[in-house]
């Protein structure tokens, strides 16, 4: 089951900088990958959702960017700002609350294996 891009759209910013906060420096591709593969193929990233993500984070000053020529290709590598590392940790953290808040609105009961 892949999760809906509704669900999705709120969540992107917190995924892309928790990423690269993991990360160092990763370059959009790579972090639609990044993304399968942790969550074996439940979230996918399209371009069409990615890019404007990381144009919006740099506009804000989050992330930064750095520009590697490999042979004939050019990568936009990015990474987080210093601001985009405090940032980081507030998303995280509000993402977190959020999602307690809403399995208490939704009686969800944690599942114990």
């Amino acid at each position: 089951m892949n999760y809906s891009t509704e669900l999705l759209k709120g969540t992107l910013k917190t995924i892309v900088l928790k990423l690269l906060a993991d990360n160092k420096k990763m370059y959009g591709y790579e972090i639609t990958q990044r993304v399968k593969e942790l969550t074996l193929n439940k979230i996918q990233i399209t371009e069409g959702a990615l890019y404007p993500t990381l144009h919006s984070l740099e506009a804000d000053g989050f992330v930064t960017t750095e520009t590697e020529f490999i042979g004939k290709r050019v990568r936009k590598y990015y990474s987080l700002s210093p601001t985009g590392k405090k940032k980081t940790k507030e998303k995280v953290s509000e993402l977190a609350e959020f999602m307690e808040t809403m399995k208490f609105l939704l009686d969800i009961k944690t599942k114990t294996t």
